[in-house]
């Protein structure tokens, strides 16, 4: 396998946000069903118990929907269709909020998101740890290699250490030995990274920055407990299933399955001869998991594929409805579960879990869930954003909503510094080794 030395190659980042003045973001969510993108105002607020991890009233101004087009599982498939349909939806935003936009952050699932783990330490002489030792053990910690081919999309320090006590906060001005850092970095394949930021500039907008759907995801749905104490937050969309895993409200751990709703819309269209728009409206207004619930007396028509569309519409009893849905949600869940289980994170996630994304409505879906995962399963609709409307408070926006929010926790995140002087400090190379020589002689 071949790999490469992190870099950024001039992927966006987050700029980070004004502490005493209020800003205009806005926010692309690109999914295989819809495309949304919302535009808010972000005001500095004061520190309080409620959110505490928030520095910034969030207050949504402008909502876009477009039907998705030219987008499968969150790769661009036909640029042309994909440009137009992110044009559309931007614009109706715009007009709402009276107001023109040039850059969005961005959502991410396809590109095959891979958690990769780096680690670093150092020693401190028995000093005092100075900023500089913080920022030297980090850039160590974010420089763990990356497959050829794979950009990283975050790099979220998640322990840092001192003499082995873990889970220090901030270690500067405390004494010690050696200094330990452990970092969570996401990666993604560029190919469709790429695709999707053309798709974007073609509609004459520039990329802010990506975030990774089930980071987004998480940050809206998960309340401050669970993010603190461990949990896992799972995001079933259109056409894609991504988890992402939270612990000391840090994100720890992300991954995804190529399975979501629309895989279940197409076995009701196959399974019933229909329309897959008549097999959506079906799912939605009389879809369930739970197959022993439904009679087969209970009955609702719906109307069969045909060339004319003027056949007689036909009955279909709710059960086997509910049947044909039940596998394809079993098959679902099961992946996710042995997911979470090769994560080696399952003590960190404990009992629970969180069910959000448009998908996760369906009837029947979260006791489901509980019964395969053996967890505490809840659903998880947005929480801390002002402005949006009763639809769009559902679990379907939650990576929406999550895009707002990741400015806030942005700063969070460390990426390497790139510059020559940060190389000539890198104690993992010769050059680093008498760059340290010379800095701790002279």
């Amino acid at each position: 396998m071949t790999f490469l030395s992190r870099n950024s190659r001039d992927l966006p980042r987050m700029r980070a946000l004004p502490g005493r003045r209020t800003r205009i973001i806005s926010i692309l969510d690109v999914g295989t069903t819809k495309v949304t993108c919302l535009i808010a105002r972000l005001k500095p607020r004061q520190e309080s118990e409620i959110l505490p991890g928030r520095t910034h009233e969030v207050e949504v101004i402008g909502i876009g929907h477009q039907r998705s087009h030219g987008i499968k599982s969150g790769v661009v498939v036909d640029l042309d269709a994909a440009e137009k349909a992110i044009r559309y939806c931007v614009d109706a935003a715009e007009r709402m909020a009276g107001l023109t936009i040039d850059s969005l952050i961005v959502s991410l699932t396809a590109g095959r998101l891979k958690s990769v783990r780096g680690s670093a330490g150092i020693s401190t002489h028995g000093a005092e740890v100075s900023p500089a030792d913080l920022k030297r053990v980090l850039n160590l910690a974010a420089r763990a290699p990356i497959e050829a081919g794979r950009l990283a999309l975050h790099s979220v320090p998640f322990d840092i250490s001192l003499d082995g006590e873990t889970g220090l906060e901030n270690p500067q001005g405390m004494i010690g030995q050696r200094l330990g850092a452990d970092m969570h970095i996401l990666t993604a394949e560029e190919t469709p990274l790429r695709n999707l930021e053309a798709a974007i500039n073609r509609a004459r907008l520039v990329v802010e920055a990506f975030v990774a759907t089930p980071f987004a995801s998480g940050l809206a749905s998960l309340v401050d407990d669970e993010a603190e104490m461990g949990s896992a937050c799972i995001d079933m969309g259109g056409g894609a299933t991504t988890i992402a895993i939270f612990q000391n409200g840090r994100f720890v751990y992300a991954d995804s399955v190529a399975l979501g709703g629309q895989h279940i819309t197409m076995d009701l269209a196959r399974g019933l001869s229909i329309r897959p728009d008549d097999a959506e409206r079906l799912k939605v207004m009389h879809g369930s998991a739970m197959s022993e619930l439904m009679a087969d007396s209970d009955t609702v028509e719906v109307a069969p594929l045909g060339e004319d569309g003027f056949e007689a519409p036909i009955n279909v009893a709710r059960s086997l409805v509910a049947r044909i849905i039940r596998p394809r949600v079993e098959e679902t869940l099961e992946l996710i579960r042995d997911r979470l289980a090769a994560s080696g994170l399952g003590h960190v996630i404990g009992k629970r879990v969180v069910l959000t994304g448009g998908a996760s409505q369906l009837a029947g879906l979260s006791d489901t869930a509980r019964i395969i995962m053996q967890r505490n399963v809840r659903l998880g609709r947005p929480v801390g954003v002002a402005g949006l409307t009763a639809a769009n408070k559902s679990p379907a926006f939650a990576t929406a909503v999550g895009l707002l929010i990741y400015p806030q926790v942005s700063t969070m995140e460390h990426f390497p510094d790139t510059s020559a002087t940060s190389f000539a400090f890198d104690e993992t190379t010769r050059v680093g080794r008498l760059g340290s020589w010379l800095r701790k002689s002279f």
